[in-house]
């Protein structure tokens, strides 16, 4: 069975001409295409936070600031950039998984759990705050320099929670550990020479393991019920001793007031019988009759009844008034 012409017999059918293509117009496309490509790898811009690292195949050779900058196309030259103003923030023992008004977390218990220095268990959660200074040790002094730098952080605080009882690092000491923590950072960071400055180490929540936390609780109860007790005690300490220590200092200021007032008494006294003896040396017989007159204007007074006599009365019987038991009614 043979085709038959659709056009009948002996006629050819329409010639069919594929269209050539144009050269030029290709050349032109691709010339755009390698321009554009320049354009887009020959430049690269640079945050105002940030510094750019340029690689030529890979090895360093120039470092640039925040702007637009020009680099070799085609992937000869490529740019590493690092954020070196803002502050990074390493979380341990948890994560945030949604900052917010209400932030929401995730335990991390075993990055949190650690054995302190007594042979306890504590949970410990911190935050390490750094900033990065030189770029270029940070991506080329040690591979992976973000989990080197978590690594050394869990190290560190353990080695200092380690060194330290658990009251320590539950309570009072928890401010000393994270300074600790920091200085010991710090240290490896420039002995690793990474390039990165520990701003701040803070311990977030340091709680005793959840099968010991009702025991830890009564202990801490008692602990601050025996420090209320002391704090009373001390009260009643500073009310009481300074009130004595006054009452014993006005004791003795009294009593050394007493002292020095019958001391000048005494020399008083004594000065007036040495003046009464030169006077009495002078006239015995005035000086006598002056001491007795002076005496009697000092005891008459304070007797009640007197009865005064003659040197001849031979008896006052009949004068005085005499009670049963026979005594005066009045002195003499």
């Amino acid at each position: 069975m043979t085709d038959q012409n659709p056009f009948g017999d002996g006629h050819q059918g329409p010639e069919i001409r594929i269209p050539q293509p144009n050269k030029k117009l290709i050349r032109n496309v691709l010339v755009l295409l390698a321009a554009i490509v320049v354009v887009f790898t020959s430049f690269y811009t640079v945050e105002p936070e940030e510094t750019a690292l340029v690689l030529q195949f890979g090895k360093y050779v120039r470092q640039s600031g925040s702007g637009l900058h020009f680099k070799m196309p085609f992937g000869i030259e490529t740019v590493a950039k690092v954020q070196v103003e803002r502050q990074w923030k390493e979380e341990f023992g948890f994560r945030t998984t949604r900052a917010d008004v209400r932030s929401e977390y995730v335990l991390r218990p075993a990055e949190a759990n650690m054995l302190t220095g007594d042979l306890n268990a504590a949970s410990v959660e911190w935050v390490v705050q750094y900033r990065v200074v030189d770029p270029y040790k940070y991506l080329f002094q040690v591979r992976e320099p973000r989990e080197t730098f978590r690594a050394m952080s869990e190290a560190v605080m353990r080695k200092i929670v380690g060194d330290r009882t658990v009251n320590e690092v539950l309570t009072m000491g928890r401010a000393e550990v994270a300074d600790a923590v920091h200085v010991e950072m710090q240290a490896l960071c420039d002995d690793y020479d990474i390039g990165i400055a520990v701003e701040q180490v803070v311990l977030q929540d340091v709680t005793p393991p959840d099968p010991v936390k009702p025991s830890f609780n009564e202990v801490n109860q008692a602990e601050q019920e025996r420090e209320k007790l002391i704090n009373q005690a001390q009260s009643e300490y500073n009310k009481v001793i300074p009130r004595a220590t006054g009452e014993a200092l006005r004791t003795i200021e009294e009593a050394e007031g007493y002292a020095l007032q019958r001391i000048n008494e005494a020399r008083g006294d004594s000065a007036r019988f040495v003046a009464f003896f030169y006077e009495y040396r002078k006239a015995p017989e005035i000086t006598r009759t002056r001491i007795y007159l002076e005496t009697m204007a000092e005891v008459l007074p304070n007797v009640r009844g007197k009865v005064i006599v003659d040197d001849d009365l031979q008896s006052i019987l009949p004068l005085l008034n005499l009670d049963a038991s026979g005594n005066q009614g009045g002195q003499r």
